[in-house]
Parts: structure tokens; sequence; C-alpha cells
């Protein structure tokens, strides 16, 4: 998820430069394919809010973000997740877990990350997924990936995404963005020799996990708010207004093929979409939503597919 602040005008240049934009070829770091299966079909739209809550700590957090776990560990099929960022709206310590959606208000139980603020295993920015009960998230300034295994507490193991951005195109804290769909996680960044347009990279599970098949897009990385994976398809966000976010561009990984007419809505109960997570466990769109003065929510989109 990438922040909104000072993002609008450079968000309007791009997006009427995209809109004209002849997509060019796309190319890949590996010859080896992704293999990602869809069982649900093409996404075609996105409904209404389903469920939103201002959870256990009402309005104590602007930043931050919940999901679901793709791959869960026997006995934690239900469970949902929840990370805030409880340290200068930058830093977490803590995941939360909740073993059903109804008792996301009442809270279950904490799993420690670090207990200094901040160190080198504290959790940076709200871009946070979970996948085979381990935690992924932007290190502690690093230009890096850590993974944190929840159930040994494990210290965490680094992927680095090689040149990493630092251009004026990059955001402090919230640089990398870290999606889940069926086939595993993926990282979305931005290089120097990138100038600023999205690349997307695949994670390779094992022992340490590494990054793998590589992919350049054409999309500029200032005109997008948030992004996330489904069925191998990057999908990226636009602010449109306070009440409406579009889907406007995808990527898919097999095909190679991008678009930037997707014309997706999304209603907002808040101006802001600080992070976006798909869940394939039951194609809902996880969103962490701040209000003004007001509530934070937790809000679940459900996808619909043809």
């Amino acid at each position: 998820s990438f922040p909104h602040d000072k993002l609008k005008t450079a968000q309007d240049a791009a997006s009427d430069c995209n809109s004209n934009l002849t997509p060019q070829k796309v190319t890949s770091d590996s010859s080896s394919v992704c293999v990602c299966t869809c069982p649900y079909g093409q996404l075609l739209n996105i409904t209404e809010p389903r469920v939103y809550t201002a959870g256990e700590y009402p309005g104590s957090y602007k930043y931050g973000a919940w999901g679901r776990d793709p791959k869960p560990e026997a006995g934690k099929e239900s469970w949902h997740w929840l990370i805030m960022m409880t340290s200068s709206n930058r830093y977490a310590h803590y995941v939360r877990f909740y073993s059903t959606l109804s008792s996301l208000i009442i809270g279950v139980s904490n799993i420690l990350i670090h207990s200094s603020n901040p160190a080198t295993n504290t959790i940076q920015g709200p871009n946070n997924v979970l996948y085979g009960g381990a935690l992924y998230y932007n290190c502690y300034n690093k230009d890096a990936v850590c993974r944190f295994n929840l159930t040994t507490k494990t210290t965490p193991q680094h992927l680095f995404p090689g040149n990493f951005c630092h251009l004026d195109e990059c955001y402090p804290y919230t640089d990398l963005d870290l999606a889940t769909d069926e086939s595993g996680v993926w990282v979305i960044y931005t290089t120097t020799q990138d100038f600023g347009n999205l690349v997307l990279s695949k994670v390779e599970e094992g022992e340490p996990p590494k990054l793998g098949q590589t992919w350049h897009t054409s999309v500029y990385k200032l005109a997008v708010t948030n992004t996330f994976m489904a069925c191998g398809v990057l999908y990226a966000t636009r602010y449109v207004s306070k009440e409406v976010e579009e889907i406007f561009y995808s990527f898919n990984t097999v095909t190679g093929k991008e678009r930037f007419n997707i014309g997706i809505f999304i209603k907002k109960l808040a101006p802001n979409i600080e992070a976006l997570n798909y869940s394939p466990v039951d194609q809902m769109l996880h969103a962490y939503l701040p209000l003004v003065s007001k509530n934070t929510f937790y809000t679940a989109y459900e996808e619909n597919v043809w």
C-alpha cells in the first residue's frame, strides 16, 4: 500500500499519461512461467462492504493491515490477523490473531515480533501479509523483506529486491508492498533502473526463501495507491474521490499482458485505504481505513467473478 500524501498532483499527471499510453512489452527476468490457477474466474467487480468493524481499539491507530492466511496451519483455517502501527504511525511489534471474524472486536492473542522500539526485527510500515504461518513485512531500516515464523518465533530471514529505489518516486517507510494470492507471496516495489515504474517479484518458498521470477511493468508507482494480487494477476488502484477508489490497472504474470482500463470501483468508508489485502480463502479484499478524528475501520469487500 502506498500513501496518499502529496499524491494527487502526481497521480493526475501520471493517470493522464497512462490513459493515452500504448502498453510497452513487459519484461521478465526469468524464462520460467508462474503457475497460477484461478478456480473462481476473472475479476468482474467489487461489492459494497460486506463486513466492517472498528475493532477492539477504536480510533487508536491510523495505519495498519489485516487479513487471512491463504495457506493456514491446521486448526487456524478461520483465523484473521491484524497489525497496527502502534509507534510513530510507522512501526509495529505485535501480530494480533482472532479465531473468528466475530471475535475481531474482542481479541484473542498477541505474537511478539520484537520487544524493543525500534529494533532490527521491528515491523516497518503497514505493508504486511501472512502466508504459511509466517509474517512477511518491510524490515526495519532495510531495503528488504523480512519473514518471521510465528510458530517457532525464529529470527527473521531477509529477502533483498536488489537495487532498491532511492528516488523521489519512493515513499519513506512504505515503499515495499506485499501481496498474497492462491500461489504464494509477491513483492511490489521499484528500482533505480525502472525509473519509478512498478516491479513485481515472486517469493520462492524454501530455507532460506528467495525472490524468484521478476516482472517489470510500465505503470508509474506514484499513480498507484494500493496493489493486490489475485490468481497471478497484479491489480493497482488509484484515488478517485473521498468516496471512491478505482482498480484501474492489471498485469497478468502468465500472459505478460497489462491493461490500464480495468474500471472497477471500490466504495470507501473513509477517504484513504491504508492497506489492501486479497484473501483467496474467501475471495475477499481486506481494507484498513482510518477516519479523521473517528474510528479506524477494518473492512472486507467481496470480489465478484465470472
